[in-house]
């Protein structure tokens, strides 16, 4: 039987900083061409042209089945999205072919097509249209899409009056009930409420369940693993390992904890922010004070982290969140204006926050910093900022662990008996 998709040496080639002539008005094209012969003599005289070119996706293959899911990992810019966009036919390959069988359908960004100043009903018809259903399929499944949005009420109003949530929620609903021979998405389940993020993950296995061909892009390896019959990994474009989700899933957790660990916290250039105030260290005390990298189950532990300051900010926030090995959020804990003011400019602290018993079963976790300013916007954030080893005891004194498969997380109790 021939594939569903067949890519073949794919690769999609960009020059940085170069835009496209298609997107220049006639006065950018004007200027353009006096500066040429400037930009020419400064481009072979720093040696520059390699430096400007970057492979996005290159000498990938797959081939996927009718039925497969197949979910798609790597970190930010490994060339994800690049590749669903070749196989959507948005971009163009520099190298390579791709063939498919059967039609395609995509959910690479939710909200393409809606028009701000039509209703919700009307923003239905239109992007069911762009997205290839016809009049009487987007009639025949409206009344699941609204039911699926849960914005009934709220249908003949312009979308423009929505609020973020009402607004994903009705573009996933309409992408969601597409009903292609191949389906291609790029991370939508993030989308919404997390009552809402349940139905897209339950409607997805539907789809899954289907019969149907998916590509799935995402960074929650929860949902890969539960959602994809196989994965691939990515890694600055080259396709580095295709398996089963479980083994792929912990070869790129792996890969990734190593090259984090590898770099000193203040020299970390994979933050978001670190602008006005940045971290540059974590450390782990135990309940004597000791530097430590693990802590028993139900422990004492404090995160100490530190920081510099670019500017002076006002009644900070600061988040410790602890990550699973799948790249769950378990649980956070967040400062509620613990200082009102920052250091001056130039100067640094430390943040400390303790847990005076945690509550987490064995295991390894990561730790991810957050800096919030006083209207919640991020100032500095740190994945993977640190690891800590969550160590199995004798907490009920049974002579054996607490910890069983199925636990999520440890609380110790008293219980009572009482016969009659």
């Amino acid at each position: 039987m021939l594939p569903a998709i067949h890519v073949e040496d794919l690769g999609k080639r960009y020059k940085i900083g170069v835009r496209a002539p298609d997107d220049q008005n006639f006065r950018e094209a004007l200027v353009g061409l006096l500066t040429a012969p400037v930009r020419r003599f400064r481009t072979l005289s720093e040696h520059a042209e390699e430096n400007e070119t970057i492979w996005a996706l290159k000498e990938f293959d797959l081939e996927v089945q009718s039925g497969e899911v197949i979910g798609v990992i790597g970190r930010n810019g490994a060339g994800k999205s690049t590749l669903l966009k070749i196989l959507s036919r948005i971009t163009e390959p520099t190298t390579g072919r791709v063939e498919l069988r059967g039609h395609v359908a995509s959910l690479l960004e939710v909200g393409t097509g809606f028009h701000a100043e039509l209703t919700g009903r009307e923003n239905i018809f239109l992007a069911g249209a762009i997205h290839g259903m016809r009049r009487a399929e987007i009639v025949r499944k409206f009344d699941q899409i609204t039911a699926f949005a849960d914005i009934e009420r709220f249908l003949d109003t312009p979308v423009k009056r929505y609020s973020s949530g009402m607004y994903v929620r009705l573009a996933f609903a309409v992408a969601a009930h597409l009903e292609p021979e191949i389906l291609l998405v790029d991370e939508v389940l993030a989308v919404g409420d997390v009552e809402f993020q349940r139905k897209c993950l339950g409607r997805m296995r539907e789809v899954a369940g289907g019969g149907r061909t998916v590509l799935f892009v995402s960074h929650n390896m929860v949902s890969i693993e539960s959602l994809c019959n196989r994965a691939v990994l990515l890694e600055e474009g080259r396709k580095t390992m295709e398996g089963g989700p479980a083994q792929v899933i912990e070869t790129y957790l792996a890969s990734f904890r190593r090259s984090t660990g590898s770099v000193a916290l203040r020299d970390r250039t994979d933050r978001s922010g670190g602008v006005h105030a940045r971290f540059t260290d974590v450390h782990f005390y135990d309940a004597d004070g000791h530097i430590t990298a693990s802590v028993p189950m139900g422990g004492e532990l404090t995160v100490e982290a530190e920081f510099v300051c670019n500017q002076r900010l006002s009644r900070p926030r600061f988040l410790v969140l602890f990550i699973n090995a799948m790249g769950q959020t378990i649980f956070h804990a967040k400062s509620h204006a613990a200082v009102d003011v920052m250091p001056d400019a130039g100067k640094g602290g430390n943040v400390q926050c303790r847990f005076p018993a945690l509550n987490l079963p064995p295991g390894m976790y990561s730790i991810t910093l957050r800096l919030n300013d006083s209207v919640a916007q991020r100032v500095d954030g740190l994945e993977m900022a640190a690891s800590i080893e969550v160590t199995e005891v004798d907490v009920y004194g049974t002579g054996r662990g607490a910890h069983e498969p199925d636990d999520v997380m440890f609380m110790p109790s008293e219980w009572a008996w009482d016969y009659t």
